[in-house]
């Protein structure tokens, strides 16, 4: 694909990027099949069934199933995608974990409605675990890209990669970032912004919040590295060990338990030599609210102004 800026809109979501994006690389490889739990407009799934039917396989509201059925295709050497709520794919953490992980096995599972950005569907749909849960398992590779253009290439990656694989996708439209000659690596961290000082990670959706918070941050004369973490599992240790030689804090952005995601696998890293005071922003160990997603990162203080703030108090 020689165009992959042009699969989204700039103001696009990344399950519907996701959706475009497996649907054209679909295009021309065969062995790629996807499956769906009764969900497939709200996942990004219904572009690959209008494009490629022959290919889809409808598995109902049977999470548990769904993987099952996931981990034999991959048995018979098919490329199995399937896809979920990300607080679906929890319902199906037991079979992940014994029939893709423990096999190993070429199995991809891709969410949408991770965190709060799930907004108006509630505390009981905000899945703030799932990178955490995933992260546990043996084998996993854990994703969370942050634009349109970056899902493409990291679906790309996921599908190249042999063993499974949780992605995260994303509900919110967001503005792209990333050109179209950037190279999305699995377990690699991507420096958006070169700074001092005050080094930000960000992950997911709130990569975009973060670009935003950075540009009126560089207004006020403030300027902060910002980079992108697009893989959790691995993380990249050697981006983290360099900048942590360079900044007097770290602060990890995720719209996240702040147990279990980003900002613990940066503190395991951090903690084996590598010191520096670590600033978790993130859900703090609460449940969801309902309200619009906007709404909800202001409440919990994952938007632009409760990161610049967070920031400008460390500048001091």
């Amino acid at each position: 694909m020689n165009n992959p800026e042009l699969i989204a809109k700039k103001q696009g979501s990344l399950r519907e990027a996701f959706g475009e994006s497996i649907t054209k690389l679909s295009n021309k490889n065969k062995k790629i099949i996807l499956l769906d739990a009764d969900i497939a407009g709200g996942t990004g799934a219904h572009h690959f069934r209008k494009k490629h039917i022959n290919k889809f396989i409808q598995c109902g509201i049977a999470e548990q199933n769904m993987i099952s059925v996931a981990s034999g295709i991959a048995s018979l050497g098919y490329i199995p995608v399937a896809t979920t709520f990300a607080v679906f794919a929890l319902r199906a953490f037991e079979q992940a974990r014994l029939s893709a992980s423990y096999s190993n096995l070429n199995v991809k599972i891709v969410a949408s409605h991770g965190g709060i950005d799930v907004g108006p569907d509630g505390a009981s749909a905000q899945c703030i675990e799932d990178l955490a849960c995933f992260r546990s398992l043996p084998n996993f590779i854990v994703m969370c890209p942050s634009d349109a253009n970056e899902m493409y290439q990291a679906t790309k990656a996921m599908l190249n990669h042999k063993g499974p694989v949780y992605m995260r996708t994303g509900r919110s439209n967001i503005n792209n970032f990333y050109k179209k000659n950037y190279k999305f690596k699995i377990g690699k961290g991507h420096v958006i912004n070169e700074g001092k000082n005050i080094c930000i990670f960000s992950t997911g959706i709130q990569t975009s919040v973060a670009v935003n918070a950075v540009n009126k941050l560089k207004m006020k004369g403030i300027n902060p590295t910002l980079i992108s973490m697009p893989t959790i599992k691995p993380i990249d240790k050697k981006l983290i060990i360099k900048y942590s030689k360079k900044n007097k804090y770290f602060i990890s952005f995720e719209d996240h338990n702040i147990i279990g995601g980003l900002g613990t696998a940066i503190s395991e890293v951090i903690s084996e030599g590598h010191f520096i005071k670590l600033i978790k922003i993130g859900i703090n160990d609460i449940i969801g609210r309902s309200g619009e997603a906007d709404q909800l990162r202001k409440k919990f203080k994952l938007d632009d102004s409760s990161l610049i703030n967070t920031v400008v108090r460390l500048q001091k």
